[in-house]
């Protein structure tokens, strides 16, 4: 039996959008960590002759300083996709003609950084809308990866709320729906397509356990960690197991933190594991890569998307 598909992506979140999303000065400053994240990344990826998929944030495109670190990651044959242009997870929010204003930035500072165009969308905060998804597939978007079916997404946010001292009560209602509503645990973790009166659009979710809907990203998985390193990974070896008997395909998340750490920056230490040392983390994700690369062919989402387009007929929604 041929193996299933199973994509990789990491959304290139930076400093600063962190910062910002949870109400901390100096975020407008612009601080970046790419230096330092970015070839970490890739030799990981390297040593195991990965191609995945990279979200970036337009902003950090657009800033001729970046150009060289972004560009690594095409020249080394890896995907970009767009993740928005000021990384905001309340884009929900947004106009439509500011939505698409938006995505066009974005595509542009993309291509100029890296030389390719981005075809593929993630939501920052998984934020997504019926207009933006219209405007995705106006703009004639392969696929969005902007959705997280996890019933975990109130707690989540609580957690946030209860970090997130210094929030004013308009970046308050901002943010309300961060992380998603009780309701995202019903949407399916397999692809389907959006329906809207644009075209259609490919969405591939984030993968969650099967059944339960828990989460698996790596994030989640080095939370479970600073409990216990065997503990994750006993969870990650039953969650393959679960795919492999439901014949689920899975979309597995990175982000910068996963592979940062207390000896890299203190300024995040609000964030679960990031007060682990930059090393373990590291390779504990590759130990995740390796269990992950025994039972699935690893591929970028593009490709990803690519076999699904051709391989059957995909329940439709609308959006």
């Amino acid at each position: 039996m041929s193996r299933k598909l199973a994509s990789l992506s990491l959304d290139l979140d930076n400093l600063w959008s962190y910062l910002k999303t949870h109400g901390n000065a100096g975020w407008n400053e612009y601080p970046s960590y790419l230096d330092i994240v970015v070839p970490r990344v890739l030799s990981v990826l390297k040593e195991r002759d990965l191609k995945i998929t990279f979200f970036i944030v337009g902003r950090d495109a657009s800033q001729e300083r970046h150009h060289p670190v972004l560009r690594q990651i095409t020249d080394a044959g890896h995907e970009v996709g767009s993740h928005s242009f000021d990384h905001e997870p309340w884009l929900h929010l947004y106009s439509e003609q500011a939505i698409e204003d938006e995505l066009a930035r974005t595509e542009d500072s993309i291509e100029q950084a890296t030389g390719t165009r981005p075809t593929g969308f993630r939501g920052p905060g998984f934020s997504l809308s019926p207009t933006v998804l219209r405007v995705l597939a106006r703009r004639g978007y392969q696929y969005d990866a902007s959705t997280f079916p996890t019933f975990l997404g109130p707690l989540a946010r609580a957690y946030y709320f209860a970090t997130a001292k210094g929030l004013t009560a308009a970046e308050r209602r901002q943010r309300k729906r961060l992380f998603g509503k009780l309701s995202e645990g019903l949407k399916p973790i397999s692809p389907y397509t959006w329906k809207t009166d644009e075209g259609s659009v490919l969405e591939i979710p984030v993968t969650t356990m099967p059944l339960f809907k828990i989460p698996i990203h790596v994030s989640y998985l080095l939370y479970l960690a600073c409990y216990s390193r065997r503990l994750a990974l006993f969870y990650f070896r039953w969650v393959l197991r679960l795919c492999r008997w439901t014949g689920t395909e899975i979309s597995l998340l990175l982000h910068p933190l996963d592979f940062m750490g207390s000896d890299d920056t203190q300024r995040l230490d609000f964030f679960p594991a990031m007060k682990t040392p930059s090393a373990g983390k590291v390779a504990l994700v590759g130990e995740i890569l390796d269990l992950l690369a025994k039972d699935f062919n690893l591929v970028p989402m593009g490709q990803h998307a690519e076999a699904i387009a051709v391989r059957r007929r995909l329940p439709v929604k609308l959006a």
